[in-house]
């Protein structure tokens, strides 16, 4: 089935792990209690969650009792920024092809792929972790 915005897993386990996070407050988090709430592969979480981490998002502890905690006020952290952290730098699509082959003075689809992306930027942009505590 095609999709039209392609969110990968990756994106959504990076998004939904640092709100867990953010919710556990100073509680550190370790990779298997997250993959067991989110009913992901552990394998995964920690591979997205070392991404965060040399992204500056998150600190990490090693050992029995470690774990994940916000290096961030969840304030200031936005889905934006998560999302760019794992997938990198969102861009703004003009054209719904990837190697725009239009013959025409006018696109036939108004540009919508560009609207498109640029409502996802904005949306991501306006949510912060602090609103899903």
């Amino acid at each position: 089935m095609a999709k039209i915005i392609n969110f990968s897993e990756a994106a959504y386990i990076g998004l939904h792990g640092m709100i867990l996070i953010a919710r556990s407050g100073n509680e550190l988090l370790n990779v298997t209690q997250i993959a067991e709430r989110m009913n992901a592969s552990r394998h995964h979480v920690a591979k997205v969650f070392q991404r965060l981490v040399k992204a500056g998002m998150l600190e990490s502890t090693r050992g029995p009792s470690g774990g994940f905690v916000l290096k961030k006020d969840p304030q200031e952290v936005t889905f934006l920024e998560v999302f760019e952290s794992i997938e990198g730098k969102l861009e703004e699509s003009k054209c719904l092809n990837e190697h725009q082959i239009c013959p025409f003075d006018k696109c036939i689809m108004n540009n919508i792929a560009k609207k498109i992306s640029i409502e996802f930027r904005d949306y991501l942009s306006s949510q912060k972790l602090i609103n899903y505590i």
